[in-house]
């Protein structure tokens, strides 16, 4: 078994395997579009067909209506299918509902792409799998030492204080994460959405286990009596706020850079932190790595001289193999 080094390589469109002919979270239409989650850095529209598990073909036909239903091919958790003689499973990642690591299989070797993962708990999300594998194409957002989460529990604790707090956040997977652990550790608060993240809670609420506890916001809320509302919002209008008075501003975000002005930190991000890097290549026991999407650099000198590394986000590609 020997591993094919340009079985994936990147591409303007994406991470493309020319082995299968398909690609993986491409940016612009393509034939064969494999979608590790809803984010929209990772899933787009116009494809042909899209390969993705349930919650992430609903989320995106939320944000895309005009995508064809028929070509959502949906594919379960450790569910085997192919393309082109290319043999692929999904694998919970723990980022969002629905995302998948995408383990493909050819001529006896295994390549694992992460998509964005994360370790710690998170109630509405399937928890993340470990599947060893030849190769691990990994996300690095935070692959530095330096960068450590804190306890979660602890952070989300920051805003168990008697004011109202404007709360920023990504709509998709991060603020119902929120929702459901204010409900677990604030539960005197009264949590407002968004009208934007309104629909994917909808979407969460056939999927996880427990009812979230949340309202719609409207004007006359934040006027009224009492200091014990948190109002949810999407980035774009939580910094459109930035002067709003009478209410505590925080942004959940593993970004430093997202905290400056702030009246509250919350480090809390859908992320692998360096230690959590680590561990999960103790799992998945690679004989190479493959860094994609962040700083892969600091990974790459650790492991320099023990595992094969190198980085095909910014690798040149052979013009013959575009």
């Amino acid at each position: 078994m020997t591993i094919i080094e340009d079985f994936l390589v990147r591409r303007d469109k994406g991470f493309y395997c020319a082995y299968g002919d398909f690609y993986i979270d491409p940016l612009y239409p393509v034939e064969h579009a494999v979608v590790s989650h809803a984010h929209a850095d990772h899933a787009s529209p116009g494809h042909r067909n899209i390969y993705c598990t349930q919650p992430t073909a609903d989320i995106m036909q939320l944000r895309y209506s005009k995508q064809p239903v028929q070509s959502f091919k949906i594919i379960g958790f450790d569910q085997y299918f192919e393309i082109n003689g290319v043999g692929i499973y999904f694998f919970p990642a723990g980022h969002i509902l629905g995302s998948a690591q995408i383990l493909m299989v050819f001529k006896g070797v295994r390549y694992l792409y992460t998509g964005d993962y994360k370790l710690q708990e998170d109630p509405t999300c399937e928890p993340i799998v470990f599947k060893e594998a030849d190769v691990l194409i990994t996300e690095t957002t935070f692959a530095n030492p330096d960068i450590i989460h804190p306890d979660p529990v602890t952070e989300i604790l920051k805003l168990a204080v008697p004011h109202n707090i404007l709360l920023g956040c990504y709509s998709l997977g991060k603020a119902q994460r929120l929702t459901a652990m204010l409900n677990e550790h604030c539960p005197e608060k009264e949590i407002l959405v968004h009208h934007s993240i309104m629909p994917i809670h909808r979407i969460y609420d056939r999927y996880i286990d427990f009812p979230l506890r949340y309202e719609l916001y409207n004007r006359k809320s934040m006027k009224e009596a009492g200091q014990n509302k948190i109002y949810m919002v999407p980035p774009l209008t939580f910094f459109s706020y930035r002067r709003a008075k009478n209410v505590l501003k925080a942004f959940a975000s593993g970004w430093e850079r997202l905290q400056a002005q702030n009246d509250i930190s919350l480090y809390l991000s859908d992320h692998v932190d360096w230690k959590d890097i680590l561990y999960f290549i103790e799992q998945v026991k690679p004989k190479a790595i493959w860094t994609v999407h962040g700083d892969g650099r600091t990974l790459h000198q650790h492991f320099h001289g023990n595992i094969e590394i190198r980085d095909i986000d910014n690798q040149t590609i052979s013009p013959g193999f575009c």
